[in-house]
This record gives structure tokens, C-alpha cells and sequence, in this order.
């Protein structure tokens, strides 16, 4: 998740574990270009409209307002009440990545720097209660979000929008809003942003672009009933999303809508469930489990091993879908920490790491997908494959001693790795001694600190206080290489007295520069190849060690019929699925 403001801390771990929620990685087809996550044997013969479509969820659909979301949590529910100017392609695999109009007639119109960007509503657009949406919904929808009592969602246009980053939302000046959100009429809205930035039409997607009529604002309490301007309305909302009920919006149309399917008449969201009852309940399928999904909780390795691989024969192994996120796990060094100053004490465990290990700690090589490379192995993000200190599949402690004994340890030497205690195969325990095991071939001793998670998560992120070798993740929040690096590694973003993602502290001139004239491109093939060399040009320091990419194996019912997984979220389309 790209952070750029210390307004943000808290929002990184809250969505991180709600991307996580679960936990299982899988690993898909080396084939890039056939990612598709469709579970095959899920029901036959075309969909249907009709029917109630039950999701199983272990964490609640809390916080339900469009100012406190955070689009990469909560599965995407959401986005079947809450339209914005731009949504993500509604297909599988890589062609998912798109960004495509919702809202909007297209995904904007930029001036010559990308400083600016304009858009134009769609004709027919209506809340559920019939009246039309305007642009000026959508501003104060946005100005909204900036309130300090409806917190939680991204925070890009704090930082991005000029005069954003002292606005605190509508409720207080005699509801001022922000001067740069323009709307010249009721279809038109305009963005004045404080640099150039060619990735806006992704920000546009975020559920802060959703339409809030002013009048219609109850502020903390509009989540119990949000005015829906999608498919479906609430109308149930228990305790805090633990169960949510959506039923169709008849003054929805969807001639103004191409990516939502909008199958099923009724929708019952029950949430708080433990992963292996929601994976059991959809293993067996009876009642109305038989209609049900999940968009937070993965197969684990022991379920998987039940299931088998082969769709044919196993009708239970035709009902898993498989998604590819944009995330990469890997070993994080503070080079303002001794030895981790000296660079050759990083190449020597770069090329020390066994990831076949690895691999296997993270619940085997059907659940994990090795990687040598920060940006994940998609062509959205830029991937440019590279392997600077090559380790093989086992490691190689010889070339790993060898670089000790330049950097002045012919004996090895003694250092700490901190991870979390969480049973997440991600910076679980079992990771951190595969890595340990490892090191140790290469005449490295490494002394295990495992926290508590978010005393975890505090202490990595801490600028002051990060520790010198630590397990650590990082997640997208839409398919570009920038909301990978710029938060890791732009030097501007380091943070001293909060919550800080650049954890080598890396200011280089060089870098933070192409950062920006990356940032002006709207042609998003050419900014992708430049992510892509940027991330070869950083890996060449070892500032990190690359460990593994995860996907997703998720089970659906017998019943499910139209399962669309792609690469932008890696989890089954909400929108997409038929019952019937």
C-alpha cells in the first residue's frame, strides 16, 4: 500500500491485514499470460439473474461509508454500492489490471503535465432514491473523507490535491470545501493537483470518489445506510458489518454500467467466521452454502493437499480459483544499522538465502512462488526480470562466505532478525527459521526476536527504532510499479517522527528524480518499463532481499457460476458471480 503521508499510519496495517485476512499464498502459472484465476468446475451452463449469493467472510464489512474505506480491504463488496469516476476492468488475469470509466465517460482528461485532470459524469446516473448524481456529490464526497471522524480511507489526494494537506473536511469552517475540486457544472469536476501525477485515473477508482449528497449526510452514522448509486442497496447493517444485507437498486442502470453483472437479486454478507468453518461450510456446499463465496480467507496447505490439483477428477479442485496480487514479501535491511552499513554484508546473505526453504516454511511450492525481483511478476507493474546475487535454489554459502571475508568477518558473524509471531506464513515464525537455517550454512548466526504483530508492525516502520534485518511485506493498491517503490524508496518519504516505509531510508538524488518524471507519464506502457528498470537499478544495492510473491487459492460453492479473478485484486469479482 503506498503511504505518503504520516495522516496514514494507521490505515497501513489496518489494510494489510485485511489483505492478508487468511493468509495462504499459492503459486499460479509461470506463464504470464495465462493467470487466469476461474475456478473451472465451478456450476455450469450460463448465469442467471435471480437468487441470494452468501458471502463467508472472517473479518466484518466494518466502517461501511465511502470516506472510510480502504478500497484493497474488505474483499469488494463495496463496489456493488459504490460507484466512482473510474473502476478497475471487471475480467480475469492480466486484462483485470485495466483501468476503465465507472462513473465518468473515461478515465480522464489531463492538461499537458498531468497536473490537472477533468471529467464528465455519464447521462441516466441515480442514487436508489431516484435523484440524479451530480459532480458536486462526488466533491463533497471526497471533501468528506478529510474529516478526522471519518478517518480509514486512502489518503493519496491528502497529498496530492493542492491545499489538501491542511483541509479537514466540510464539517468544520462553515463547511468549506477545497478549492482545488472544481465542479463549472453538474457533469463536469475538475482536479488541481500540487505535481504531476499519470496514475490519478487508479486514485479515481478509490471509494472516496463515490457520490455523497450533501443533504443526505448524517456523517459517522451514514454507514448504517449509505445511499447506494450501484446495483445494490443496504438494508441491513448489523453490528458493524458483522452482517450485511444488499438488495437490488432498481433505479440502478445498467446501460451506464458495463462492468457490473449485478446477478443475484440478494446478497447476505456474514462475517467474524473462523477460516477453516468458512472453508468447510464451502467444501460441503449444502443449503445455502452451496451459493457461497468468500473474498477473505485462502485455502491452507493442509486443505489443499485434501483437495488435489487435478479439476477433472476432483470436482472439490475445480471449484478453487487462484489470484495474482501485486505483493512480494521479503528481508528488509536498515543500513544505518551495523553490519548492515557494510554492502557486502547484505550481498553475502543476498546470496546466502535457501528459497527453496523459504518456500517450503511458507506452506510448499504449490502455496509459495520464489522471486529474486521487488516488483511482482506481472507485466502491469513493469516486471523486469533480474537475479543480481544469484543464489540458485538452495543458496550459495561458499560465494556468501567469500563476501564475509571481504567485509571483514572471516569468522562470520552474529546478527539479529526480527519478525512477527502471527501465524501468517508471511513473517511467520517458520519463515524467519528457514531464513536462519540458511544464513547459518554460511557461517551467519542469526538470533530470532519475534514480536507480537502490531508490536511488530510498530517497530519495523519506526524510523528511529527500525530494527537492522527484519522480515517485512508490501502490497499495491492498484497495478503500477509506483505505489511498489516510491513509498520504499523515495527519499522525500521518509519519515523521523511516525510511521515510516522506507525502511533503508534511501534518499538518493537519482532515484527520487526518476520517481518524479515517471510520475508525468499518462502513457501507462511506457511508465510500467521505467518502474521496471528503476527496480533493477535499486536492487543492485541490496536494500532488501526479494523472498517470494504470494497469490490466492480460494474455494467457492457447488452453485457459484461466473468466477472472474484478476490481477488487480487477486480475489473473486463480487460483481461478476451468478447463482444461478
Amino acid at each position: 500500500m503506498l503511504r505518503q503521508s504520516q495522516t496514514s499510519h494507521r490505515v497501513a496495517a489496518v489494510a494489510v491485514s485485511l489483505v492478508l485476512a487468511g493468509g495462504a499464498a499459492a503459486c499460479g502459472p509461470k506463464d504470464a499470460a495465462d493467470r487466469s484465476g476461474a475456478a473451472p468446475g465451478a456450476a455450469g451452463g450460463a448465469p442467471q439473474k435471480g437468487g441470494t449469493l452468501t458471502v463467508l467472510n472472517s473479518e466484518p464489512q466494518s466502517d461501511f461509508d465511502p470516506a472510510r474505506l480502504y478500497t484493497s480491504g474488505g474483499g469488494n463488496v463495496p463496489s456493488l454500492v459504490f460507484r466512482t469516476l473510474t473502476t478497475r476492468n471487471r475480467e480475469d488475469g492480466a486484462a483485470g489490471t485495466k483501468v476503465v470509466p465507472d462513473l465518468a465517460t473515461d478515465t480522464g482528461r489531463p492538461n499537458a503535465d498531468a497536473t490537472e485532470w477533468t471529467y464528465t459524469l455519464k447521462d441516466g446516473l441515480a442514487y436508489e432514491d431516484g435523484t440524479p448524481i451530480t459532480t458536486a456529490d462526488i466533491k463533497y464526497g471526497i471533501e468528506r473523507s478529510f474529516a478526522a471522524e471519518l478517518s480509514g480511507g486512502a489518503p493519496y489526494l491528502r497529498d496530492w490535491l493542492v491545499g489538501g494537506e491542511s483541509y479537514e473536511g466540510p464539517y468544520k469552517d462553515g463547511g468549506k470545501g477545497l478549492d482545488s475540486i472544481l465542479v463549472p457544472d453538474a457533469k463536469t469536476i475538475v482536479f488541481k493537483l500540487r505535481k504531476p501525477e499519470g496514475e490519478f485515473p487508479f486514485v479515481a477508482t478509490q471509494t472516496q470518489f463515490a457520490p455523497v449528497p450533501k443533504a443526505k449526510d448524517t456523517g459517522v452514522k451514514y454507514e448504517e445506510h449509505p445511499l447506494s448509486s450501484g446495483p445494490y442497496k443496504v438494508v441491513k447493517n448489523e453490528n458493524d458489518g458483522e452482517h450485511l444485507t444488499l438488495e437490488r437498486n432498481e433505479k440502478w442502470d445498467p446501460k451506464t454500467d458495463e462492468e457490473r453483472k449485478a446477478y443475484p437479486d440478494r446478497i447476505d454478507v456474514r462475517s467474524g467466521l473462523d477460516a477453516a468453518v468458512i472453508n468447510q461450510r464451502l467444501s460441503t456446499s449444502s443449503g445455502a452454502d452451496a451459493a457461497a463465496i468468500t473474498t477473505d480467507t485462502n485455502l491452507g496447505p493442509a486443505e489443499l493437499a485434501q483437495i488435489g490439483d487435478s479439476a477433472e477428477k476432483n470436482e472439490l479442485a475445480g471449484r478453487v480459483g487462484t489470484g495474482h496480487f501485486g505483493y512480494v514479501n521479503y528481508l528488509a535491511f536498515n543500513p544505518k544499522v551495523a553490519p548492515f552499513d557494510n554492502p557486502k554484508v547484505r550481498q553475502a546473505i543476498s546470496y546466502a538465502i535457501n528459497r527453496t526453504s523459504v518456500v517450503n516454511a511458507a506452506g510448499g511450492s504449490a502455496l509459495a512462488e520464489p522471486a529474486t525481483t521487488f516488483l511482482p511478476e506481472q507485466k502491469a507493474f513493469g516486471h523486469t526480470p533480474y537475479d543480481h546475487f544469484p543464489a540458485g535454489k538452495a543458496g550459495d554459502p561458499a560465494k556468501a562466505k567469500e563476501l564475509l571475508k571481504e567485509a571483514g568477518f572471516p569468522d562470520g558473524l552474529s546478527i539479529t532478525l526480527t519478525h512477527s509471531t502471527a501465524q501468517n506464513r508471511q513473517t511467520s515464525p517458520e519463515v524467519a527459521t528457514a531464513v536462519q537455517q540458511a544464513l547459518a550454512a554460511a557461517g551467519i548466526t542469526v538470533k530470532l526476536e519475534g514480536l507480537e504483530n502490531n508490536a511488530f508492525n510498530e517497530k519495523r516502520w519506526d524510523a528511529k527504532n527500525t530494527p537492522g534485518f527484519f522480515l517485512s511485506r508490501w502490497g499495491a493498491d492498484w497495478p503500477s510499479g509506483g505505489p511498489f517503490l516510491a513509498p520504499i524508496f523515495d527519499g522525500r518519504q521518509i519519515v523521523t517522527n511516525g510511521t515510516n516505509y522506507n525502511h533503508a531510508q534511501l534518499n538518493d538524488p537519482a532515484v527520487n528524480a526518476e520517481i518524479d518524471e515517471i510520475a508525468k507519464l499518462t502513457d501507462l506502457a511506457e511508465a510500467a518499463k521505467r518502474w521496471g528498470a528503476l527496480d533493477k537499478k535499486i536492487g543492485e544495492q541490496a536494500l532488501d532481499v526479494p523472498l517470494f510473491h504470494p497469490v490466492y487459492k480460494r474455494l467457492v460453492g457447488k452453485d457459484v457460476k461466473n468466477v472472474v479473478i484478476s490481477d488487480w485484486t487477486g480475489v473473486l469479482d463480487i460483481s461478476q458471480v451468478s447463482v444461478k
